[in-house]
């Protein structure tokens, strides 16, 4: 599998980078136009996700070097080679809702306001694991145990995967493209959801930690390359907290919430 997409001679760019940064641009651009159909702030999330994507990216890598603690010390030049993979998603998320629910509260956004931009994002943050998740099919990475060519053609998985799959001579599990299908599903369901009129600010989010935290255990109880906290693994660890975190939101979120396209049809009333 040849990792780089582009050779300029003077630097080469990755698709692993590609990925990552098609993500990034498709899912911010979706929150965007989501925002404006809800009639919200738009200026306020631009400034705003200049920081998340900064914070969420920093988040990640940290996440990842730190369970990695004594391989970057011994080489802490690698810290910096984010174009060799080492993004863990858990880190990212943790980062970049920390930075949002700040930088809200300083502009003083009332938490309502806060959970409102929080579902809305949901949909680019999905949209952006779909499409970076094929980042670790060019790097050869984050895949699962040993399988064999007939068993992944006989659940149509198409060929490019499967022969992408095959390293050194070993077929593998394509756990990336699991997850990005899986996540495709949860982004389907998220888009009905929204359009429901009496659906609550906070069920997206709630959705979609659930559903993730679902599809993340599920999917790393496969992979060989996990995160480990001792002898259990961190992303399932993770998933665990997201799932009773996720019906904490939904709770709060029918009990308080108002509904989710209120701005919308406020607009409209006027």
């Amino acid at each position: 599998m040849n990792r780089v997409a582009i050779d300029l001679g003077f630097v080469e760019i990755y698709w692993y980078s590609l990925a990552i940064l098609t993500g990034i641009v498709l899912g911010g651009v979706v929150a965007y136009l989501e925002l404006k159909r809800l009639k919200m702030d738009t200026k306020f999330f631009l400034d705003m996700i200049f920081y998340v994507i900064i914070f969420g990216f920093l988040g990640a890598r940290l996440y990842y070097v730190l369970f990695n603690l004594d391989y970057y010390l011994l080489n802490p030049t690698e810290i910096i080679k984010v174009w060799n993979g080492g993004l863990a998603i858990h880190g990212g998320i943790i980062a970049g809702v920390l930075t949002i629910i700040i930088y809200s509260l300083k502009h003083e956004k009332k938490w309502l306001e806060i959970l409102k931009y929080l579902d809305v994002l949901t949909l680019g943050l999905i949209i952006g694991q779909i499409i970076g998740r094929w980042g670790n099919f060019f790097n050869s990475e984050a895949h699962g145990g040993v399988t064999t060519v007939a068993f992944l053609k006989s659940i149509h998985i198409p060929n490019f995967i499967i022969n992408g799959m095959i390293i050194d001579g070993v077929v593998y599990h394509p756990t990336f493209f699991y997850e990005s299908i899986l996540n495709l599903v949860g982004l389907i369901i998220l888009l009905i959801v929204r359009k429901i009129k009496k659906v609550k600010t906070g069920t997206l989010l709630a959705i979609y930690l659930a559903w993730y935290a679902i599809v993340r255990f599920f999917v790393e109880s496969m992979r060989t390359d996990s995160l480990m906290l001792g002898s259990l693994k961190m992303a399932q660890v993770i998933s665990i907290v997201l799932f009773l975190l996720a019906i904490v939101i939904f709770v709060i979120s029918l009990k308080f919430g108002d509904t989710y396209n209120n701005k919308k049809r406020k607009e409209k009333n006027k």
